[in-house]
């Protein structure tokens, strides 16, 4: 058994997959580009179909010229929380990709599933540097598409807040209860040998 941060698995892994979750009270504090940089480089050696790489990541760091638009771009309640993050980024996946032997570019069946791999190597990157990630779906996709300009053939996947944790008493109160590790479904309840 491995136990971290009051969670425990049922199955021997790394720490750090228990180490990692998603907190909303965070410091404000500045994250460095170079900091970010290491993220993204994370994030660049995920597996995908074909090696298409089909992840795209556009980010703002707080107190910069694109904050408060990338800010607005959450629903409400995740602004509520969100905006003492350290950097604001939107996770885009490309729906096409290059197959050797064929012409031109093929739809992608899987560039939302490389894209999210992307994002656990980026997550589980910031947790061992001491920082977190939260994914997000409340996001304003309308808006996204609009407002950072996603061209034809991309697809907005998600948002992340990253940032230092802080103290839950940072948070509005009603969130304050909910600032614990998650657990999970256990093992048995989605994995089914020879058939679903």
């Amino acid at each position: 058994m491995t136990t971290a941060n009051a969670r425990t698995a049922e199955h021997p892994i790394d720490k750090m997959f228990l180490e990692r979750w998603s907190p909303r009270a965070f410091t404000g504090e500045e994250i460095s580009e170079g900091t970010l940089r290491t993220l993204f480089e994370a994030a660049r050696w995920a597996p995908s179909s074909y090696n298409s790489q089909p992840w795209r990541f556009l980010y703002a760091r707080r107190d910069n010229a694109h904050w408060d638009k990338f800010l607005n771009l959450l629903i409400p309640f995740n602004q509520s929380w969100a905006k003492t993050a350290s950097a604001l980024v939107f996770v885009i996946s490309e729906e096409t990709m290059a197959v050797p032997g064929k012409e031109g570019r093929v739809p992608s069946h899987s560039h939302s599933f490389d894209a999210g791999a992307a994002w656990a190597y980026l997550a589980l990157q910031a947790s061992l540097m001491g920082w977190q990630a939260h994914g997000m779906g409340g996001i304003d996709y309308d808006r996204v598409y609009t407002e950072l300009k996603i061209p034809a053939g991309f697809r907005v996947e998600a948002g992340v807040a990253i940032g230092k944790q802080g103290p839950k008493t940072l948070l509005p109160e009603a969130l304050q209860a909910r600032e614990v590790p998650s657990g999970r479904n256990p093992v048995q309840s989605f994995v089914y040998e020879g058939g679903f």
